[in-house]
């Protein structure tokens, strides 16, 4: 199951014990927004893309959407999800799941900048009912990322 192989990797740095594992589902931003009592925006949802160079992640803010000519101009090519049915094989996470930690050795990471207005956020852990709260810092160094980018429409600010 790819929450164990998730629970190892944070295992090796001593962090196995912040992963938060649900009795409900978390596996979309507003259901686990709502298993961990906060706001949406900090869910750190993880995308999956097809590129030239394969599979790409972009985990972005909860209330970011992806912006298709910012994306084209990273990377090349239209904004292209991995079928859902394929997700797990070509990712290493089942829909619901889907985190930068722990996936397979040809994905490529990035984080998008939508991230950076806080303090924490809380990726998946490979379930759809799981979560860990890192800082960006933390989730800049145990996502394995290539880089920041900025793939996303920013959402308005509020009035």
């Amino acid at each position: 199951m790819a929450i164990e192989n998730v629970r190892a990797y944070f295992a090796q740095h001593g962090m196995q014990e912040r992963i938060r594992e649900f009795d409900t589902s978390s596996a979309t931003v507003e259901l686990a927004a709502a298993a961990l009592g906060c706001a949406p925006q900090r869910i750190a949802k993880t995308l999956s893309f097809l590129t030239g160079d394969g599979v790409v992640l972009v985990c972005a803010a909860g209330d970011a959407k992806i912006d298709n000519a910012k994306f084209k101009a990273q990377f090349q090519t239209k904004a292209k999800m991995v079928a859902p049915s394929e997700v797990e094989a070509r990712v290493g996470h089942a829909v619901g799941g889907v985190c930068p930690f722990a996936v397979h050795a040809d994905v490529n990471v990035y984080l998008d900048v939508s991230l950076k207005r806080f303090e924490t956020v809380f990726p998946a852990c490979g379930s759809a009912n799981s979560a860990i709260e890192l800082t960006i810092p933390e989730l800049e160094a145990h996502s394995g990322c290539k880089g920041w980018v900025d793939v996303c429409k920013q959402p308005e600010p509020a009035e």
